[in-house]
């Protein structure tokens, strides 16, 4: 069932970049599936084998705003609001089972529990698409993960977070807009004019709209033994840049011992690769392997 998603009256800190939002949604049909009380809205758009797309912590379907277009020429695309944030259900539990269990069946509920497709995450969402990609081996015709929590190595951040909770709850859209930029520059991208209004706009609802903490699941780690778990082709990537990960050391723990795995670190890009760099990551993401 296709649904009109609802203008919001706050939080707009860019007119700019709500209309450009509203332009992504006009071109993308929303469905939902799953067990009542436990949906995972999808947006969907695009002819071909499927390519499901999962976002980072703090996020929504939009961190994947800038590649929609691309990957849409060659695959069905199923772009996800992750369970807890955007508009998906909440979580019963805040834990990553369970995040896993209600989006394995709205999965299996979307594209059939026997469709093989390919899978790309970011950042919480790499984390996730590995541990999916572990229980749908076999089903996991290629799988992405660029700049994903879970590895287990060194941080490196640029500086320290603005608290933007106090601004919203005042409705103070200007100081909210100032916090976001600044995270958004601090964690997110590395240049400070890739920081457009569509950015903010999408940084911002998509904050507001979160309802689950992915941070302490990405720092437990994990995603070394996810991977494990998975023997098909792997494309790990990260932007040259970026805050979460020192990109030579990750991909060397990552790839050791492991055959059919291509890396990448992605020339002049922060953390959000696929919106900073999106030329480049598309590339890579139309390179996987398709579903026969």
């Amino acid at each position: 069932m296709n649904e009109v998603p609802a203008e919001p009256e706050w939080p707009v800190v860019s007119a700019e970049g709500r209309a450009r939002i509203r332009d992504a949604e006009g071109r993308t049909t929303i469905h939902r599936t799953g067990e009542t009380g436990r949906q995972v809205a999808w947006h969907c758009c695009g002819d071909g084998p499927p390519l499901v797309l999962l976002h980072g912590g703090h996020g929504s379907w939009l961190h994947w705003v800038r590649n929609l277009d691309a990957l849409a020429a060659t695959h069905r695309l199923w772009v996800a609001d992750l369970p807890g944030f955007g508009a998906s259900d909440p979580v019963s539990e805040q834990t990553l089972e369970g995040l896993l269990q209600p989006l394995l069946a709205a999965l299996d509920d979307a594209l059939g529990p026997a469709t093989p497709f390919a899978l790309a995450g970011f950042s919480f969402g790499g984390l996730v698409a590995a541990h999916v990609a572990a229980r749908r081996d076999g089903l996991v015709t290629g799988l992405a993960l660029l700049g994903p929590g879970g590895h287990g190595t060194p941080r490196r951040p640029r500086g320290e977070l603005l608290n933007w909770r106090d601004a919203a709850a005042a409705r103070d859209a200007p100081r909210l807009r100032q916090a976001m930029h600044h995270n958004l520059l601090m964690h997110m991208l590395h240049d400070a004019s890739s920081i457009d209004e569509l950015a903010l706009q999408l940084h911002t609802e998509a904050c507001l709209q979160t309802r689950f903490r992915s941070k302490p699941i990405s720092l437990a780690g994990g995603l070394p033994q996810a991977l494990a778990a998975y023997a098909g082709p792997l494309l790990l990537a990260w932007g040259e840049h970026d805050v979460t990960a020192t990109p030579e050391l990750a991909l060397t723990t990552l790839r050791a011992g492991r055959t059919g795995c291509t890396a990448r670190i992605v020339p002049g890009a922060g953390h959000w690769a696929a919106y900073e760099a999106a030329e480049v990551v598309n590339g890579l993401l139309a390179g996987l392997p398709r579903p026969a």
